[in-house]
């Protein structure tokens, strides 16, 4: 396949990340627009519905997963890869649902980015962890799916968490465990 000329939509807040992503994707040939929220990266889709793109999930105002929709109903073919340092299965499997076709975790680098764009099926070779998850990341699964019911509301959350608010809050400004 020819990459040249493929347009890309980029949106990160992190503005250096994006920086030295796009003029690598520019340098293989790809027309790289850049968004640093939800909002902006709106904009530029509507008014030129991107080839591929790149999604975070976390950003300041709405969530990365609300851009995957709309991506997806302005143009279904539109190839999607989550990028995030945030991961969960919850938001995994609901980036997924929602039309991207890949979902990493950050950091990743540009040749994984570009595999992920071309897979098309699932992998049966992929590795099954030897041992469960730690209580840890079980615990930021669990209030990542409880998030996601609510619809992002904190407030809900904590409530339906039986935690105060200023404690959820902590919890997910850390980053997840590995396992």
């Amino acid at each position: 396949m020819n990459d040249e000329g493929i347009s890309v939509l980029l949106v990160d807040d992190d503005i250096t990340f994006c920086e030295v992503l796009s003029r690598a994707l520019e340098k293989r040939g790809y027309v790289v627009h850049v968004a640093h929220d939800v909002h902006h990266g709106r904009r530029l889709a509507q008014q030129d519905p991107p080839e591929y793109a790149i999604v975070d999930l976390k950003m300041p105002g709405p969530s990365g997963l609300e851009l995957v929709a709309e991506l997806i109903k302005l143009d279904p073919a539109t190839r999607i890869v989550v990028l995030t340092g945030y991961a969960s299965i919850t938001t995994a499997v609901e980036a997924i649902k929602l039309g991207a076709v890949h979902y990493l975790s950050k950091p990743a680098n540009l040749e994984t980015i570009l595999a992920a764009f071309s897979r098309i099926e699932g992998d049966t070779q992929a590795p099954v962890a030897d041992k469960p998850l730690s209580v840890a990341r079980m615990e930021w699964e669990h209030i990542q799916s409880v998030l996601n019911e609510c619809d992002g509301n904190i407030s809900e959350t904590a409530r339906r968490l039986n935690m105060h608010r200023r404690t959820l809050q902590r919890k997910l400004q850390k980053r997840p465990t590995r396992n």
